[in-house]
């Protein structure tokens, strides 16, 4: 039988046959839900724990499902909530996890750089601001790691014999891993959780053996893309973000 496990306004997430459906509206883009069924498909390819894909489905009414391996476990988040002495721990684990994936090299995904060019261009801001980050992007370090994008703890799976798997690949690319760090750190600031955002950023640079000034770097650029997004709950926010020239 169908087992909803997660509605969205513009998607439902099933279990079915013991398969998971990510079944889209139409308002999606038929491109889109292409685009992140390939990107899952390479990086499953490259050898990285995530669920399998299986298929991509397109039903009576005409929308479109990815239909892919059930991973049954629980998710990062949902560990944190219910073991509150243990958020350090799972924190820790969240950036081994990040740190890891990194290392991965999927060469067809698109690059970083020009997604967040894209973003740059669309992005509705004061012309001098948008030309400044651009600036500072085309002056960032270019490199070719996997990020995810949106690297949050709700999107890591722990199943019960401690094996992980990291969900939702749809704004995979391939660039720069302070890139996703400051988006991961923008996620937990959007959610309010501002001491975990801090306790991660300190965990990523120990980690990374990398500088806060260096991750920093990356907040304004960030910020400006995912403001594309249109939410309007966001919007105020992510524009503070953007607009500081520098972080210490």
């Amino acid at each position: 039988m169908k087992k909803v496990i997660a509605k969205r306004p513009n998607k439902e997430i099933y279990v079915e046959d013991g398969k998971l459906y990510k079944r889209f509206d139409k308002s999606f883009k038929k491109s889109d839900i292409l685009n992140e069924a390939i990107n899952q498909a390479r990086i499953e390819e490259a050898g990285l724990s995530i669920p399998k894909i299986y298929d991509i489905n397109i039903d009576a009414d005409g929308r479109y499902s990815i239909v892919m391996e059930y991973i049954e476990g629980k998710s990062l988040e949902t560990l944190m909530s219910e073991n509150p002495e243990k958020v350090e721990e799972y924190l820790r684990l969240f950036v081994e996890i990040q740190r890891d994936m990194h290392k991965y090299n999927v060469p067809l995904l698109n690059r970083t750089k020009e997604k967040f060019t894209r973003k740059l261009y669309d992005a509705n801001i004061e012309g001098n601001t948008k030309y400044e980050l651009q600036m500072r992007l085309n002056g960032m370090p270019t490199h070719f790691k996997l990020c995810h994008g949106d690297y949050d703890p709700s999107n890591v799976i722990v199943t019960e014999d401690g094996k992980y798997y990291i969900l939702d690949w749809s704004h995979a690319t391939t660039g720069n891993g302070s890139a996703d760090a400051s988006r991961t750190y923008l996620l937990f600031k959007l959610k309010g959780k501002d001491e975990l955002a801090e306790k991660y950023m300190e965990l990523y640079c120990e980690i990374n053996n990398t500088t806060r000034h260096y991750v920093s770097k990356w907040l304004p650029i960030v910020a400006a893309s995912q403001s594309v997004k249109g939410k309007p709950e966001e919007r105020e926010f992510l524009m503070k973000w953007a607009t500081i020239a520098e972080y210490e």
